[in-house]
């Protein structure tokens, strides 16, 4: 087996071993608001963990050097907007989150505008993140600009 297929390999067990007891919220290290299953961001904890934890890990911390953190990232914080035309769009583009590069594919999401804006929401309110809060008008508003 050459390497390339090996590293993919060992990218997708990884990433679906993540999925094991990822509704246990006493294996998350984070005690932040959202990590409660009553908390105004459950529903974009539920999305995230169906659409984005295989990438991003139950921690938020990603693939160093493959999938980008959104747990402390600067890329993330930044701009909302940009955020959410990822999302939708998805992303081929080099990126540098946290002073190191990432240019892996992140496809589109294919999410109504109030599932990107729970999602988002969960994604800024947890993993020690103080964010930005997302309505589904912002996302309709930013898939205006992209049709």
């Amino acid at each position: 087996m050459n390497h390339k297929l090996l590293s993919l390999s060992l990218i997708v067990v990884l990433g679906f071993s993540s999925c094991i007891g990822s509704s246990d919220n006493s294996t998350q290290s984070n005690n932040t608001p959202a990590a409660n299953n009553n908390s105004p961001y459950a529903a974009g904890k539920t999305i995230y963990q169906k659409t984005c934890l295989t990438c991003h890990q139950a921690d938020g911390k990603g693939m160093q050097g493959t999938y980008p953190p959104l747990a402390g990232s600067d890329y993330l914080l930044a701009d909302k907007f940009r955020a959410i035309r990822q999302v939708i769009k998805g992303s081929s583009n080099k990126i540098t989150v946290n002073g190191n590069d990432y240019q892996s594919v992140m496809t589109p999401q294919g999410l109504n505008d109030s599932d990107i804006a729970q999602v988002l929401n969960y994604v800024y309110h947890s993993f020690g993140n103080d964010g930005f809060t997302v309505s589904p008008a912002d996302v309709k508003a930013v898939r205006d600009t992209i049709k």
